[in-house]
């Protein structure tokens, strides 16, 4: 995907983005799930180490590019945004309010509370993200933390899925996003008792992980347990 000389790397963001749906995007075993939408991990492939930047890229035009999000939850970093339109077209959705943003278009959010999104208005589409922490020395996204834990995932590796999910917490130690997939992963490797202490630490430190708990089929070994239905009621 990338060409990395001594001084220098480049990535053909659109082909590269390209390769990216055909792997699938979050935790969907259906590559398609997501209408062509796919992520290029231009910070971790570059090993860049000062910020943090990936492409997002939709194949399709009236698919989601930016999946709508702030950054304040248990997987966000209260980072300010930077968005730029490098191919294609989309619509931004910022605080309620629709950005048109052709090829060439350059979008900003400091406040991390805003919520953000877009869709694409041409195929192929790729927008870059540039973000980072005010003030503060570049530190990984917990996403990014996770490794390879999605691909794992999608691949019905729990054990290896595991192991990202092991790795993150050493850098975001009680993170419930990262408790609650390891929750999921203990659950589907049987193993009832790990499954129930890591959702008990996640539901603790985000309660509103309650109602996706109790309709989950990663947890469903766990149903019928007492704990279980005391940590989701």
């Amino acid at each position: 995907m990338a060409t990395t000389r001594a001084s220098y790397s480049v990535v053909a963001l659109g082909k590269a983005g390209l390769e990216a749906a055909g792997r699938g995007f979050g935790l969907g075993n259906d590559p398609t799930a997501e209408s062509g939408r796919g992520r290029v991990r231009v910070r971790r492939d570059f090993e860049i180490g000062s910020f943090g930047v990936n492409a997002f890229f939709q194949a399709a035009s009236g698919g989601i590019v930016i999946g709508e999000h702030d950054e304040l939850g248990p997987g966000a970093n209260r980072h300010e945004e930077l968005y730029v339109v490098v191919q294609g077209g989309c619509t931004f959705t910022v605080d309620g309010d629709e950005v048109d943003a052709p090829q060439g278009t350059a979008l900003y959010v400091g406040d991390p509370a805003v919520k953000r999104g877009a869709r694409a208005t041409e195929d192929g589409t790729t927008v870059l993200v540039v973000g980072g922490r005010p003030g503060e020395a570049f530190k990984l996204s917990v996403g990014e933390a996770m490794g390879d834990f999605f691909r794992l995932y999608r691949n019905d590796d729990f054990e290896g899925a595991l192991a990202a999910c092991r790795d993150a917490l050493e850098l975001y130690p009680g993170n419930p996003l990262v408790l609650y997939n390891v929750a999921c992963l203990e659950a589907r490797l049987g193993h009832s008792r790990e499954a129930l202490d890591a959702l008990d630490e996640s539901l603790t430190a985000s309660p509103d992980f309650k109602e996706v708990a109790a309709g989950d089929d990663d947890l469903a070994s766990l149903r019928d347990d007492t704990r279980f239905q005391a940590l989701v009621g």
